[in-house]
């Protein structure tokens, strides 16, 4: 089973796109699962979403405590004790900040810096960057197609927003490293063959 746990802060679009990347394993042909953690919080306090895939039925309904990947929408949640908790070995992570400088993390952990919201501002007129990192991470994993993501936007929304946010998937996708993850995602699809 691959797992992914998204962090970010309330009315980012961190529950969205968790729902936007399960749907386009769905439309894949995987089976997926997305669910938000979060209380009582206001706009602006973190959150956490989890996202599963696997080529059988998912019966867990725990959250992701041991991701394979993880995508942090806000680097200041960089700062809180613990974010990279459980991260496998192989994982890496997907932030959105234009520097990779002065971020905390474990020699281990492999770290894709992606300024996705300026990128998705220049796209969208709106500064949102759940589609931008979705992308990003497609591409650096090679999970899944591009077009998958399209689909899930293409479903969700319409009209100028869907053309839009294809025109940032397409972008944001050509602004990583294509595949430079792709092991660690072709470890982790062996697994699932196998499971």
């Amino acid at each position: 089973m691959i797992e992914i746990r998204i962090h970010g802060r309330g009315g980012q679009g961190n529950v969205l796109a968790a729902y936007l990347l399960a749907a386009a394993g769905i439309s894949h042909g995987l089976f997926a699962q997305a669910f938000p953690h979060f209380g009582a919080e206001r706009r602006g306090a973190p959150v956490t979403a989890f996202v599963r895939f696997n080529h059988r039925p998912i019966y867990r309904r725990d959250q992701v405590n041991h991701p394979d990947f993880l995508i942090i929408q806000d680097a200041a949640l960089m700062n809180i004790p613990g974010i990279a908790n459980g991260l496998s070995n192989r994982g890496g992570i997907l932030i959105n900040v234009s520097q990779a400088e002065d971020i905390p993390l474990q020699s281990e952990q492999k770290l894709v810096a992606f300024a996705a919201s300026a990128l998705a501002r220049e796209y969208t007129g709106r500064a949102l960057a759940n589609t931008a990192l979705l992308a990003a991470f497609l591409s650096l994993t090679e999970l899944l197609p591009l077009s998958a993501l399209e689909t899930a936007v293409g479903e969700r929304f319409y009209g100028e927003v869907v053309d839009r946010n294809i025109q940032l998937i397409r972008k944001a996708a050509t602004s990583v490293p294509a595949g430079v993850w792709r092991n660690e995602a072709q470890i982790h699809s062996g697994e699932i063959a196998n499971a």
